[in-house]
């Protein structure tokens, strides 16, 4: 049997070459695993022009353990974290800054509407206390891409270090270091990089890492000394997700193959306007206006009718081998459709005909 198409944000569909990779155990000391992981993470540092100015530090986990682990580490005991919230995932940043015990600070722009360069300008002049940004790349509640060139560039004419949840973008989306200025970039396995769940890592200036020893309220996720035993010995300093970091390195060579970043934008970018094709041809509307939805994951405005149940939506769906996501929004009943995973037209036209006959089913739709 065929596995369902995922649909969704991550974990994503993935080819029988990365789920092949996981076949072969690892020993997580021997020095074949050790090269693996070198290997995996000099490749994530290229993927953003880092050079020998950044380096990747790998973390056993979701993509929400790097996150804490990179605000953790690179945000100073006494600094202040700004966090440009559009999104469930924007609010995830600020909520595990406070429970860690750092000053945060929240600049709102709702659920539909991009980050504003000139409002994030104007806070960080009227509080000189905030140290460091935090910004989501592409809010994945939504879809929304905010404008990370623009942003970056008032953090750093004020001054200020920039970290970027990168979570959904990275792989797919344009980011390079040698034209946006920023000090860390999070991302995990499972997302444009069609790996699979487990392994999250930073993308982070080696001169403030090395700044940052003694920063970290938690052991397992302080980023300083998981570098620093890397550096020392090739090794995690804990159990690593080994069959994980095989399927990564496969998935990378799968990427290079298809040919980087471009080609896989260009995937992608055909997937989503297949989709949203195929749902306004079903009389259903994507939440967000064109010109700042990501070709990652589309946010669909559920139906207005006495029948629409999400939940009995999603079992119809997933009975015709599509599995979907939920909505994240708050003030609006959606559904949302994922764009990316290793996946073209054809299995999005496979999810607008699970849709229809679903709609159709509830009575819905004609």
């Amino acid at each position: 049997m065929r596995d369902p198409l995922l649909l969704t944000p991550g974990p994503l569909t993935t080819t029988l070459a990365t789920k092949m990779a996981m076949l072969n155990d690892w020993g997580s000391w021997d020095s074949s695993f050790n090269a693996l992981t070198a290997s995996v993470c000099q490749r994530l540092v290229d993927l953003v022009d880092g050079g020998e100015d950044f380096v990747c530090v790998p973390l056993q986990g979701s993509g929400t353990f790097a996150v804490e682990a990179a605000i953790g580490t690179l945000l100073p005991r006494d600094g202040k974290l700004l966090v440009l919230v559009n999104g469930a995932y924007g609010k995830r940043m600020a909520r595990l800054t406070e429970v860690m015990g750092r000053a945060v600070s929240i600049l709102d722009f709702g659920e539909t509407s991009p980050v504003d360069p000139v409002r994030v300008a104007a806070r960080l002049a009227a509080d000189p206390q905030i140290t460091h940004v935090g910004v989501i790349h592409c809010e994945t509640s939504t879809g929304i891409l905010n404008p990370l060139e623009a942003i970056a560039e008032v953090v750093a004419l004020a001054g200020r270090r920039l970290i970027i949840d990168a979570m959904s973008a990275l792989g797919a989306l344009p980011l390079s270091a040698r034209e946006t200025a920023f000090d860390a970039v999070i991302a995990s396995s499972n997302k444009c990089l069609e790996g699979v769940p487990g392994m999250g890592f930073v993308l982070v200036r080696q001169r403030s890492l090395a700044l940052a020893q003694g920063n970290a309220h938690s052991l397992s996720l302080d980023l300083h000394d998981q570098w620093r035993y890397l550096q020392q010995t090739g090794q995690w300093r804990y159990t690593p997700p080994t069959h994980v970091v095989a399927a990564l390195a496969s998935a990378l060579d799968q990427y290079q193959a298809e040919g980087g970043r471009p080609a896989r934008f260009a995937r992608y970018s055909s997937n989503c306007a297949a989709l949203i094709e195929g749902l306004h041809g079903l009389g259903l509307r994507p939440f967000l206006p064109a010109a700042i939805q990501a070709p990652i994951i589309v946010t669909v405005q559920a139906p207005e009718h006495a029948n629409w149940q999400f939940g009995e939506f999603y079992q119809r769906v997933k009975a015709q081998g599509v599995v979907l996501y939920p909505g994240k929004l708050t003030e609006l009943e959606t559904f949302r459709v994922g764009c990316i995973g290793a996946i073209g037209k054809a299995e999005i036209q496979m999810a607008v005909d699970a849709i229809a006959r679903a709609l159709t089913e509830m009575r819905i739709r004609a």
